[in-house]
């Protein structure tokens, strides 16, 4: 019997930093259980132009209401200035990169690329900013380096985004428990730990009997 999790997510989706929080808790949680996560990206932009006025204030508003609902910290002041370009998958090959070459320290990468956008204002959409932060999470920037500017990993990458669209995943985050080949699907878009918690304390035990 094989099982795991998928987290399916964008780390420049507000959606997916307001879940952290969440998400870190059930990966522990399955981990706890002897159930690894397999981290999958999910391409929420790719290749986009400089943002509009309008536009930004859209993405800004969306911000305050995941805020709201979340209880996660933003920085609005300043965020998203004049001529950024709101291109995720420099920041999603950061993470398939971090995947390949030390799936631990993956984690740790999400999570200050997160902060770095979230909550300081930093462009993450920059090589050198997320080499930057991959050497913060421990690994040997030279070598991320090369590996983030690989066309193994680019293509690895946009594999990910393919497997994302091809399974009709419309939303992120989305996290899938996987046993023995079969998907189930614990949640797409935000819940709150309380709500998915027993779920997958559930499908954990169930995992454990089968």
């Amino acid at each position: 019997m094989t099982a795991r999790l998928l987290y399916v997510m964008d780390p420049m989706c507000s959606w997916c930093w307001g879940f952290a929080p969440v998400a870190e808790a059930l990966i522990a949680q399955a981990r706890d259980a002897g159930v690894p996560t397999r981290l999958v990206v999910g391409g929420l932009r790719s290749g986009s132009s400089a943002l509009d006025s309008s536009t930004r204030k859209y993405i800004l508003e969306h911000w305050q209401a995941v805020a709201e609902a979340t209880g996660q910290a933003f920085r609005f002041e300043g965020a998203m200035p004049d001529g950024f370009v709101y291109d995720t998958e420099p920041a999603c090959r950061a993470l398939v990169t971090a995947r390949d070459l030390d799936a631990e320290r993956g984690w740790a990468l999400l999570k200050l690329i997160q902060g770095a956008f979230y909550e300081q204002g930093l462009d993450v959409t920059r090589a050198p900013q997320l080499v930057d932060l991959a050497g913060q999470a421990g690994f040997d920037r030279e070598r991320f380096s090369a590996a983030f500017a690989s066309v193994e990993t680019r293509t690895t990458t946009t594999a990910d985004f393919a497997w994302v669209q091809d399974l009709g995943i419309a939303g992120f985050p989305t996290l899938l428990a996987e046993r023995n080949g079969q998907l189930a699907l614990l949640t797409n878009g935000y819940q709150p730990l309380d709500r998915l918690q027993p779920l997958l304390g559930r499908w954990l035990q169930q995992a454990a009997c089968a």
